[in-house]
Order: C-alpha cells, then structure tokens, then sequence
C-alpha cells in the first residue's frame, strides 16, 4: 500500500493554480520486488510500477527529463528510461556502481522485468555514467588554492573536448590529441621546476618541455599556463594558443 501526498498545478486558462492531492494506491503489488532490475537493495527498493504511475501524472512527453537525486538502485531511471524519458541520476553511494550502472546496462539490453511488458520494452537508448571530482572551482569562482594537476587537467580536458580524460601512468604537461588538436597544461610544477613560476610559464624552455611529451603528434595545440613570455609571432609560427589560468579555465557549457 503507498500512500501518496502533495499538489499538482493545472492550467486553468492562462494561470496555473495548485490543487491538493491525497491518495492511497493498494493494487500495486510488492511480490517479487526483489527480482525487479536484477539487483537486491533490502528495505529501500521501490516498485516499478510505483514510479511509472508516478511519471504519468506529471510527464506527458517522451522529451521531458526525469530528474533523482537519490538514485538508490535505480528504480526511477529505470522506469524513465522504458518509459522513454530522458532522466538524470544522482548517487553518492557505492550502489552507483553495484547497483544503478548494472540495472540500467540491463535495461538497455532489454530487462522484461517490472513494467517492461506494459511499456512495451525490448531495449534500446543508453546512458552516460560519470564520476564527479573535487570541485574545482570556489564559491567566488575562483580556483580551488589546493587543486592538484591530475584534477586540473581533467576539468580542462573535459571542458576543451566534451570527453573523459584518461590519466596517465606518468603525468605530463602534454595531456593529449583530440580531433588532432593537442592540450598542454603548465601548472602546480608538472616540469619538476622550483622557480618562483614553478615551470608554469610558456617558455622556450617549457614548450620543448611539452614538444618532447608529444610523441609523435605534430598538430596545433592549445597551452594553458600561467602567462607566456612567447610572442605572438612565435605562437602563431608555433602554432599555439594560449590560455591563462586561472582565468581562461571555464566550465563546459
């Protein structure tokens, strides 16, 4: 038995206005609940059913997007996704990994439990599963005072290019080739130098520094660092733009 409490807004001509709602559902059954999904979560796993009914009354569009910021198994995205939403999922639990990522890798390749027969649900669509890092930024929009390389490099990578970057074995200021484009990134001493500039600015010196980390890529490339002592003329000739941190660091829009 669920009981359900909260209020809907309806259009009523050109204003919407918010009605009461209170019901108690008693034929949505809970045998079996946990063979739904594939995945055990004791105590904390809803109905598919539940969740369906719950999306009817307040998506009537397959373009809408369904939104849980507490993903436990993944009941929600699930239903959403054979219901045909668009959904984001939010979990700070290891179940992120134990539980959502497998369930919804099974409703992409066709899970029948649950409301798969009433949604008429064979497979199909996908998902994206991200890890989130430090934050990288502080609440005045500057950068974190303490970030470290790897985290840096990551958020510029996935800003330039849209894509998880990988880290390497051994890191270096050459952080790799996307679309043959290259990024380079002079910052927290990656060169190993004790200057008052810690090696994070584009010189001579640091750009063979990066040339030599580039392997066999030969493109243009964009170099973040923390001022450059190259001309313009050298940076064209060299093919290179530059951006400065922390001031050309943005987020992905």
């Amino acid at each position: 038995m669920y009981f359900l409490s909260g209020s809907v807004r309806e259009k009523d001509g050109k204003n919407y206005i918010s009605k009461p709602i209170s019901t108690i559902w008693s034929d949505i059954p809970t045998n079996n609940l946990q063979n739904e999904g594939g995945v055990s979560f004791p105590s904390g796993k809803k109905p598919e059913m539940l969740l369906e009914r719950v999306i009817a009354m307040i998506s009537n569009s397959e373009k809408d997007i369904v939104l849980d910021s507490f993903l436990g198994s993944g009941t929600t995205a699930a239903v959403a996704a054979k219901m045909r939403r668009r959904f984001i999922g939010i979990e700070l639990g290891e179940q992120a990994e134990t539980h959502c990522a497998p369930r919804l890798t099974a409703v992409v390749d066709g899970d029948a439990s649950g409301i798969s027969s009433s949604q008429n649900w064979d497979g199909g669509g996908g998902f994206r599963f991200y890890r989130l890092g430090p934050p990288v930024f502080t609440e005045e929009g500057s950068i974190q005072p303490d970030i470290g390389f790897p985290v840096l490099a990551a958020h510029i990578w996935f800003a330039e290019t849209g894509s998880p970057w990988s880290k390497p074995g051994k890191l270096k200021p050459f952080l790799g080739s996307h679309d043959k484009h290259g990024y380079a990134l002079l910052y927290n001493g990656i060169l190993g130098d004790k200057s008052a500039s810690g090696g994070n600015v584009l010189t001579r010196k640091t750009l063979a520094a990066i040339r030599s980390a580039q392997e066999d890529f030969t493109g243009p490339m964009t170099v973040y660092g923390e001022r450059t002592a190259l001309s313009e003329t050298t940076l064209k000739a060299e093919r290179i733009e530059f951006k400065q941190t922390p001031y050309d660091v943005k987020a992905r829009k």
